[in-house]
C-alpha cells in the first residue's frame, strides 16, 4: 500500500470515529447526564415560603421541595438544591448549572428560550377574609374595606373586579397589607396564595379563609429545550403525585388548603 493510500485510510478511519462519537454525543441527553452524575440539580428560590424556605433545622423545605424530591426519586438520583434568583435562574438553566427550575410562570417570551413541563403548583390571587364574613364573589366586595399591595398584579386585578363602592386601601408592602387585615383596619385583603398561606396558618383567632379567586396563573417546572426524556420524567412524577394524593398532601401542608386541580390549568 502506498503512503498516499495509507494516509487516505487513516483519514477515513478518523472521520468514521469522529462521526461515531458525534452520534453518541447527539444521543446523550439530560437524563443520561443526571443518571451519570447520580444527582439532579434543581434551581429554587431559597427564601420563597411556603414553596421553599429554611426550616428550624436550617434545611430547605416546602411545596417545591416535595415535588423536586419526587422527581429525584423517580429518576433514582440524589436531589441537589441550587439557590437561584429571578435574574440569574434562566442563565443557570441554559448554561446547565441546573437541570430544572421550580416555580416558573409561563410566558411566551420565556418559551422562546426554555421549555415548560406541566403545571405542578397553584398560583392565584385570592380574596381573604374572616370566616364569619359572607363574601362569595366580586359583587360582595361592595362597601367592604380591602387591603392590597399598591401597584401589584393583585392591585390591578382587584381594581378591575371590585364594585365602585368598594373601599380599596393600598399599602406599600405585604407586611402592611397583612397587618391592616389582622388588626381589623380592613375587612378583607387580596394577596397571592403564597402570602395568603402564611396568614391562614397563623391566625387561629381570626379564622381567615379564602373567599374566592381573582386570577389564576399556575407555576411550571422549567427545563432546557429538546429534553423530551427529562420532560416526560418530570411530567410523569407530577402526574403520579396528583394521582396518589401526594400533591394534595403537600398543598394542605404548605399552602394550607386542598389542591384544586383546576388551579393547575393555564
Amino acid at each position: 500500500m502506498t503512503l498516499r493510500n495509507v494516509l487516505k485510510s487513516a483519514i477515513a478511519a478518523a472521520m468514521m470515529l469522529g462521526a461515531g462519537l458525534a452520534t453518541q454525543a447527539a444521543k446523550a441527553d439530560a437524563v443520561d447526564d443526571i443518571t451519570k452524575a447520580g444527582a439532579i440539580n434543581v434551581g429554587i428560590f431559597s427564601d420563597f415560603p411556603p414553596f421553599s424556605s429554611a426550616s428550624a433545622d436550617m434545611s430547605i423545605k416546602g411545596y417545591d421541595i416535595d415535588v423536586a424530591q419526587a422527581i429525584a426519586d423517580a429518576l433514582k438520583v440524589k436531589l441537589n438544591l441550587v439557590s437561584v434568583t429571578g435574574q440569574n435562574r434562566i442563565p443557570y438553566l441554559t448554561d446547565k448549572r441546573v437541570d430544572i427550575l421550580m416555580s416558573v410562570g409561563y410566558s411566551k417570551e420565556r418559551e422562546q428560550v426554555i421549555d415548560f413541563a406541566a403545571a405542578y403548583a397553584p398560583y392565584y390571587i385570592a380574596v381573604i377574609g374572616p370566616a364569619e364574613l359572607a363574601v362569595k364573589g366580586k359583587e360582595d366586595l361592595a362597601d367592604k374595606s380591602i387591603a392590597v399591595n399598591r401597584g401589584t398584579l393583585e392591585d390591578t386585578s382587584l381594581t378591575q373586579a371590585a364594585p365602585a363602592s368598594a373601599d380599596i386601601r393600598r399599602f406599600d408592602n405585604y407586611n402592611s397589607v397583612i397587618q391592616a387585615f389582622i388588626s381589623g383596619q380592613t375587612q378583607l385583603m387580596v394577596v397571592g396564595n403564597d402570602v395568603g398561606a402564611q396568614v391562614l396558618a397563623k391566625q387561629d383567632a381570626l379564622k381567615p379563609e379564602q373567599k374566592f379567586q381573582l386570577l389564576t396563573s399556575p407555576s411550571h417546572i422549567g427545563l432546557n429545550k429538546n429534553e423530551e426524556r427529562l420532560k416526560k420524567a418530570v411530567n410523569d412524577a407530577v402526574a403520579k403525585m396528583l394521582a396518589d394524593g401526594k400533591l394534595d398532601e403537600s398543598s394542605k401542608a404548605w399552602l394550607k388548603t386542598p389542591l384544586n386541580p383546576d388551579n393547575l390549568k393555564d
